[in-house]
């Protein structure tokens, strides 16, 4: 069976739609939230993750999260609303998507905060929340490279999780879940589908984005490899959470994601498919394509001369 590709006309016009059309749009097949800034993009993020442990709790009902350790803008409300609202995380379950490693393939020490998401998440999320209320250790679960099969044993073992909370990368990716780049491997989405939690090397593009925004273009600097769940675990979820908020790279993908059937040029294409609900969380400024406005600018230094 011939899997679906994208044809450019196809994307052409999807990108030409006007930002105030997108939120209901009819051929949506997803949920499209639009604020006005990341922040406040965010900070809904923050609030729906407090809301759902809330209303897990009032019912008895454990929840079980797929979390990425960035973006980590919701995390602050999250973390304000926990401790003063006094949310007990006791029966919250994460399942973290993923950790960079280091060339040897070999997991980097707890204090390099930048390429130890275990380290970063320590600092930024778990010893921020009030002890009373905090997340058991043993139900704070991370891909390890000594077991692979671990988390999605447990993932399998529960039903699947309540929600996948995901950063979306320029092509797709989710987690370290990128799109196939080898021609010398014939993925089908159906493989895809079924990817369990495992090492891999990164792609180019991603390489290039990481060095962009957090190395000043320097590549060498940017992680080679990682170890991320799979599609399989994910697609279990009742529940995708999209946050996307990082401008000129996301775009494209984010319209990709509303319209487009699933294919591995944007892996998270396979989320409307399996999860009965996908949402989008998204800034003003991200949801609005230069090819929506019927005027291409050249680059931003051209804006600011002109």
């Amino acid at each position: 069976m011939k899997e679906y590709v994208i044809e450019k006309e196809e994307l052409f016009k999807w990108c030409s739609i006007p930002v105030d059309q997108l939120e209901n749009h009819p051929d949506s097949k997803v949920k499209l939230t639009i604020k006005d800034t990341r922040q406040e993009a965010m900070r809904l993020a923050g609030n729906m993750m407090a809301d759902e442990v809330i209303k897990n709790n009032a019912a008895g009902k454990p929840t079980s999260w797929v979390l990425p350790s960035g973006p980590a803008d919701q995390f602050d409300t999250f973390i304000d609303r926990v401790n003063k609202e006094r949310i007990s995380l006791k029966n919250l379950t994460i399942f973290h998507m993923d950790y960079v490693l280091d060339y040897n393939s070999r997991v980097y020490p707890l204090g390099n905060y930048y390429e130890s998401a275990h380290g970063r998440m320590l600092y930024r999320f778990y010893n921020k929340i009030d002890p009373e209320l905090n997340v058991p250790e043993s139900q704070r679960i991370w891909p390890r490279i000594e077991d692979l099969d671990e988390m999605d044993r447990m993932i399998e073992a529960i039903g699947g999780v309540d929600t996948v909370w995901a950063g979306v990368g320029y092509k797709g990716l989710v987690a370290f879940c990128e799109s196939p780049h080898d021609s010398y491997q014939r993925i089908t989405l159906e493989d895809y589908e079924n990817m369990k939690t495992r090492i891999v090397e990164l792609n180019y593009d991603t390489t290039i984005a990481t060095s962009q925004r957090s190395f000043g273009g320097c590549y060498d600097r940017a992680p080679f490899q990682a170890v991320t769940i799979g599609f399989k675990s994910m697609l279990s979820a009742k529940r995708c959470v999209a946050m996307i908020c990082t401008g000129e790279w996301k775009q494209t993908v984010l319209r990709v994601l509303m319209f487009s059937e699933p294919t591995l040029e944007y892996p998270v294409t396979l989320f409307p498919k399996h999860v009965p609900e996908v949402i989008i969380l998204a800034d003003r400024f991200t949801a609005t394509h230069p090819m929506s406005k019927g005027e291409i600018v050249l680059s931003a230094e051209n804006t600011e001369k002109h």
